[in-house]
């Protein structure tokens, strides 16, 4: 990895911690484990592709991102303010806890689908690609079962075809578990910005796709 930042980065030590303070009682995929994944990834994407970027900001927006969602938290306003002093904390400048806030408001895949929300930076890119990525393969169907077991979405209705969603209400409802592969995840490799993203992408979705081969199989029997 080369960093345009090398000198004087923030202490990314607080931010951590407060990742893990936020998302570690977490039980719907979206936990610490999670995050640290998304860090991982980010780091993966970086070296893979030889990019240059603000180490500090990538690594952030990684652990935090989910630490304003209102998945996860009840009050995103405060929640907001909680980030703000933490990365005041960490000693980040206002230039970059704007670039993290900007990544993590428009980091979504429902923000994409129903808003039209772009991340433009490469910064953005990276953290979203890797949060995207996890989102896939074995851990991916991990993380849809789990989310949709804690929001009791039926697990498969032969009936119930995949849905095009109108609004984030609706979105947030969902179908079923089977059908979110369809509804999102088969979605995203062809919205990976980076390289590696793309062919990692493509490596999962193969994965899950057997995954469905023998799923179908086993259900229908």
């Amino acid at each position: 990895m080369t960093d345009r930042y090398s000198q004087d980065q923030p202490n990314l030590e607080p931010v951590i911690d407060y990742a893990k303070l936020i998302l570690s009682k977490d039980y719907t995929g979206h936990g610490f484990d999670h995050v640290q994944r998304v860090a991982k990834l980010s780091q993966a994407i970086i070296d893979q592709d030889q990019l240059s970027v603000d180490d500090f900001v990538v690594q952030s927006a990684a652990y935090l991102h989910d630490t304003i969602d209102d998945k996860v938290v009840a009050d995103v306003n405060q929640a907001q303010q909680e980030v703000n002093d933490c990365l005041h904390t960490a000693g980040a400048s206002r230039e970059q806890i704007d670039h993290i806030f900007l990544i993590i408001h428009h980091l979504s895949f429902s923000k994409e689908l129903l808003e039209g929300a772009d991340v433009t930076t490469l910064e953005g890119q990276i953290v979203r690609d890797a949060d995207r990525l996890d989102a896939l393969g074995a851990i991916g169907i991990m993380r849809t079962s789990y989310f949709g077991g804690s929001h009791q979405h039926p697990l498969h209705l032969p009936s119930l075809p995949p849905k095009d969603f109108a609004n984030h209400a609706d979105y947030r409802k969902g179908t079923t578990v089977i059908n979110h592969f369809y509804e999102k995840l088969f979605l995203l490799p062809e919205k990976m910005r980076t390289d590696y993203g793309r062919k990692e992408a493509l490596r999962r979705v193969s994965f899950m796709e057997e995954f469905l081969k023998e799923f179908y199989a086993e259900w229908d029997l």
